[in-house]
Formats: structure tokens, C-alpha cells, sequence
């Protein structure tokens, strides 16, 4: 016969709980735990300006280039605004993509700048 139970079997010890400590004048202290609130980064829009220079075709072929999340519709719009407008929005992202996206255009042959969300 066999002493060991199975493990159902064996009532289970009381897990440890947080309690409030003490201190030295006897009164509970609660300890709150400290939350971090994180803020969003910062978002910068890129902007296309209107160029008399390139073609309706290269400026959109370029867009889609360097944004590969633009389809040829979006860059097509894009293209448009800044024809009609003098400045398109080409994307909403952070600053290094930002950079990136405006510099490349630039390399390109457009005109392109990048400001802060509002």
C-alpha cells in the first residue's frame, strides 16, 4: 500500500497575499503602485509641393516609390492636391520615417517638407 496520495488529493497551502504594512506608529500604510503614463510620439505630415518641372506620371511613380503603403489611387490624390492646392499631405508618422520620406523625394526631383501634426 502506497502513503503517497495524488496531488488532488492534498489540500492546498493558502497562497501569500500583499497586505498592508505597519508602521512604526501603528497606522496602515498602503503601498500604491506607481503607474507610467506614456504619451504618444509626436506625428509629423509629409508634405508634397506643387512642381511645375516633373510629370503628373513621375510625381506619382515617385510617390509610390518611396511610400510603398500608397496605392495608386492615394498617390494619384496626392499628386492632384498639390497640383490644384500648391501642397499635398502624402502621410501622417513619426519623425524618422518622416525624414526619410521628405529626403527621398527631394533626392527625386520634387519639393517636400515635413511639419508636425495639430
Amino acid at each position: 500500500m502506497s502513503l503517497r496520495a495524488p496531488l488532488a488529493a492534498w489540500p492546498l497551502a493558502p497562497m501569500a497575499t500583499a497586505t498592508p504594512g505597519r508602521s512604526p506608529g501603528g497606522a496602515a500604510v498602503i503601498e500604491k503602485e506607481t503607474q507610467r503614463v506614456r504619451k504618444p510620439a509626436p506625428r509629423y505630415r509629409v508634405l508634397l509641393h506643387n512642381d511645375p518641372v516633373n510629370s503628373m506620371e513621375y510625381v506619382v511613380m515617385t510617390l509610390r516609390q518611396v511610400v510603398p503603403s500608397l496605392s495608386e489611387q492615394d498617390a494619384i490624390a496626392v499628386m492632384l492636391e498639390a497640383h490644384n492646392t500648391g501642397v499635398g499631405l502624402v502621410i501622417v508618422c513619426d519623425l524618422e520615417p518622416a525624414e526619410f520620406y521628405s529626403e527621398s523625394l527631394k533626392a527625386k526631383g520634387l519639393s517636400s517638407t515635413i511639419e508636425p501634426e495639430s
